[in-house]
């Protein structure tokens, strides 16, 4: 793993802790840390999600990002309860650090299956003032376009069917890290 990774990783892991009292883990420095950066931290545990939150634009530095997005998936992320202490030894910690989004010019949805990169996008679906995205590593469980889009579009509140003129689609690639299992 390279310094950056383990960087953030620390820092990611060191922000939950810090919500119990635990002692902080040494942080590594890096000079990348106060630029701006977007980062997705996601949480879990055997395998399974535990926790998923982040930030699609940089618009704040790196380290304060990963700090917030740390916290943010463990403590409110809306589809789980808050992380218990007890938790925190079996909960495995992920990074992702995006990079900027792109347009994907599309005429319709079969132009935007097309051009869908499984497995190397992120994508973000906008529409009607909803958003939704999923990360690139999404595509291991969704390996289907036309799925994988289905499914994004519920994320945002639609039907897995729908489309529609003002549908806007963005891709970003992400460099990930995560803690190695030990189980």
């Amino acid at each position: 793993m390279d310094e950056l990774g383990a960087s953030l990783l620390i820092r990611a892991r060191n922000a939950i802790a810090a919500q119990f009292g635990e002692p902080p883990q040494p942080e590594p420095a890096h000079p990348q840390l106060d630029q701006a950066g977007a980062t997705f931290v996601t949480l879990t545990q055997d395998g399974k999600l535990r926790g998923c939150i982040g930030s699609l634009e940089a618009w704040r530095p790196l380290a304060t990002d990963i700090s917030a997005n740390a916290q943010a998936a463990a403590f409110r992320d809306p589809r789980f309860p808050p992380l218990a202490q007890r938790e925190l030894p079996a909960t495995r910690v992920e990074v992702s650090l995006l990079a900027p989004a792109e347009p994907i010019d599309c005429a319709d949805e079969a132009d935007a299956l097309a051009k869908l990169r499984p497995g190397v996008d992120g994508v973000i679906f906008e529409c009607a003032g909803r958003r939704a995205t999923f990360l690139p590593q999404v595509w291991e469980s969704l390996p289907e376009p036309k799925i994988f889009l289905a499914h994004l579009k519920e994320k945002a509140g639609f039907a897995p069917d729908f489309w529609a003129p003002g549908v806007r689609l963005y891709r970003y690639e992400v460099r990930k890290w995560n803690e190695q299992q030990t189980n």
